[in-house]
């Protein structure tokens, strides 16, 4: 068995693809032997790419804008999709089945302040005809303390990943009312990034299989078989919240069948960045993204 480090950048069941490829013995079936962690809070999971510890990060392409905005040439290349949506849901303390954008106007709304998900939660706000500026955006710091903010009674909603939004829910602590990604649409969310050098090497094509039979069985299995899989990756977690999170993006269309980082949704996450003032101007595809390893 070949050694394989993998690094997430966060950790949610929003990454399951990843995931399911470590915890359902995808990688082992082709002679890779996994070990993973998470990125400390401030540090990028693509550091570890560079120094040699990492051979493969979760990311996502807009990684890679900064140093395209400065003219340098990234490190890191992005060579296969994890999501294709968002996978952000807005929680708030009461049920509201006839929710709609226009309430947040005015409301406190615990938001995810990273590059990325505030980027992607303006854009959902735009494309729903709500002005951003109308809401008290909170940054109460990283998922788990905006939870604990959620949970003590701040803000109106707050906006998590799964299983967060489901383990509310089974707690009666609170109710999903919306998801981002149907307002934002088909976009480069997440993807695998590694160095030229790794994905030229003998590792990435059996890598490569071992994650496209991962994602097809993620999307094909029974929720409830997913989770039993994963489930000790998120002991924190009840296994019926789990379950719901990974039904919820398997209906959702999270996860696409396709490997492959498109060029329109490469494009729409131009836009997305553009309208949130990230960037400047509207990248290269070729220079950031990569066709997946073939073997």
């Amino acid at each position: 068995m070949t050694p394989i480090n993998i690094r997430f950048t966060r950790f949610s069941a929003f990454y399951s693809p990843l995931i399911m490829a470590i915890a359902g013995g995808f990688l082992e079936d082709e002679g890779l032997a996994p070990t993973h962690g998470t990125a400390a809070p401030g540090t990028s999971a693509i550091a570890g790419l560079l120094d040699g510890s990492v051979q493969v990060a979760q990311s996502a392409v807009s990684q890679g804008f900064a140093p395209l905005e400065r003219g340098e040439t990234p490190a890191a290349a992005h060579f296969a999709q994890i999501n294709e949506m968002d996978g952000f849901m807005l929680v708030g303390h009461d049920p509201d089945p006839e929710f709609t954008w226009a309430k947040l106007a005015g409301k406190r709304v615990i938001v995810d302040h990273g590059g990325q998900p505030m980027a992607m939660f303006k854009y959902a706000c735009h494309r729903s005809g709500l002005d951003f500026a109308r809401i008290d955006a909170v940054d109460a710091g990283g998922s788990n303390a905006m939870i604990e903010a959620f949970r003590a009674g701040e803000g109106d909603y707050v906006h998590l990943q799964g299983p967060a939004p489901q383990q509310i829910e089974r707690d009666g602590a609170g109710h999903i009312v919306t998801a981002l990604g149907p307002a934002i649409g088909a976009c480069a969310f997440s993807s695998l990034a590694a160095t030229p050098e790794w994905l030229a090497g003998e590792q990435a094509p059996a890598f490569m299989r071992a994650y496209a039979k991962a994602r097809v069985h993620l999307i094909d299995a029974p929720a409830a078989e997913i989770a039993r899989a994963e489930q000790s990756f998120f002991p924190d977690v009840h296994p019926e919240a789990l379950t719901r999170a990974i039904a919820f993006y398997q209906g959702l269309g999270n996860w696409s069948r396709h490997v492959e980082i498109t060029r329109p949704a490469f494009e729409a996450s131009l836009d997305i960045f553009l309208h949130a003032g990230r960037i400047t101007r509207r990248h290269d595809y070729d220079a950031l993204v990569v066709a997946p390893p073939k073997g």
